[in-house]
């Protein structure tokens, strides 16, 4: 859930304006297909710094592009002194595309110019998103455009300057002291709410508060003492604990950094089945996070576990060999082995190539007929 609300608008009726969103297990709705030649080109997959969520934008030339920077260009140009850029020369590239623009139509010449132009990988630009504008990473081109919503595509506005990354810093010092202040008044209130984190928007005065809790909780106090000390617009987002674990980050049981903070897009939808069909532990404790929730990783190969599955028995099937009846114990899906269990009391381990599935049964080949 979230909320908006400044000095001269606090609703009585808190209630009657909340919704709720669903963070646990997001619904994967089917992207409506769309004529990727009515698409913009190219288009870009954009991080939130704040919060490590991705969507999608385009970027429409000028002509006179300003440089695009990474964090660490915008880091060394804050230290050093502020020199002007002094023009370079075009490259041979751009006096191409310059030809073609010129003796192009206009629209044709757009075209031309924003298929030549990229902009680089880890750039810093100022986007839209979903909180308001604020200053945003270039992951990339996408390349699949079947996964791009057109109805949520943004228009990048411009790069990042080094006073953006300024103001950026000084924002960074303001959100830890709005984060210890709004600890102090949520004890002060007693409210049944753990605040996860602070965000001040670049260039929209708002300052947005992530917290979790179990259920609804009535804040207006809150907000109306958040208002009187920061004198900004202010949004309280109620996230799920996988959500909290995206935004602060930390290290997994592989020792490496969270997936859903470094790697992954979205939070994908978990389920114990992707567990049972990799042959994994069921102790919670094995295959949970620090978010206390099943590990994003076990999606990422359950597709393949999936189609290998589809050619090898279940663990329970039965079928004759060699004079007796044998049950399938274990199937290895990475090694293609399985194990069988006969009623005599053996156990054999093999190729589940020498396995064959026709006319509703399992049957095992000979050695000699692999």
């Amino acid at each position: 859930m979230s909320d908006e609300y400044t000095d001269h608008n606090l609703p009585e009726e808190m209630f009657d304006i909340l919704h709720e969103e669903e963070y646990e297990t997001p619904k994967q709705g089917k992207v409506s297909p769309v004529n990727t030649e009515e698409l913009p080109q190219p288009i870009y997959r954009l991080k939130t710094l704040h919060s490590s969520e991705t969507f999608h934008a385009y970027y429409v030339p000028t002509g006179s592009e300003t440089h695009f920077m990474k964090q660490c260009d915008l880091e060394a140009a804050l230290e050093g002194p502020r020199l002007q850029e002094k023009p370079q020369a075009p490259s041979l590239e751009q006096c191409r595309v310059s030809l073609a623009v010129n003796t192009a139509e206009p629209s044709a010449a757009q075209a031309v110019v924003a298929a030549a132009f990229i902009i680089p990988n880890r750039s810093l630009v100022i986007a839209p998103t979903k909180y308001g504008r604020d200053l945003v990473e270039v992951l990339g081109v996408v390349r699949d455009l079947s996964v791009v919503n057109a109805d949520e595509l943004v228009l990048i506005e411009r790069p990042a300057t080094v006073d953006d990354y300024r103001r950026y810093l000084e924002n960074l010092e303001r959100e830890k002291e709005a984060l210890a202040k709004c600890r102090e008044r949520i004890e002060a209130h007693n409210l049944p709410m753990k605040l996860v984190s602070a965000h001040c928007l670049l260039e929209d005065g708002k300052i947005l508060f992530f917290f979790t809790a179990e259920s609804r909780v009535d804040f207006r106090d809150l907000v109306r003492d958040l208002v009187s000390l920061f004198h900004a617009r202010i949004e309280l987002r109620q996230i799920g604990v996988r959500d909290e674990a995206r935004v602060t980050g930390g290290c997994g049981v592989c020792g490496r950094i969270l997936c859903c903070h470094g790697l992954s897009d979205k939070l994908n939808p978990v389920s114990i089945k992707m567990a049972k069909d990799q042959n994994l532990s069921l102790n919670s404790l094995k295959i949970s996070g620090p978010c206390g929730r099943l590990l994003c990783c076990l999606s990422y190969e359950h597709q393949f576990y999936r189609d290998a599955r589809r050619e090898l028995p279940n663990e329970g099937n039965r079928f004759t060999y060699d004079g007796t009846l044998f049950k399938v114990i274990e199937v290895n899906v990475l090694s293609n082995r399985i194990r069988i269990a006969g009623e005599d009391g053996r156990l054999l381990d093999m190729d589940a190539a020498r396995l064959k599935y026709a006319d509703g049964h399992w049957t095992i080949i000979e050695e000699e007929q692999v």
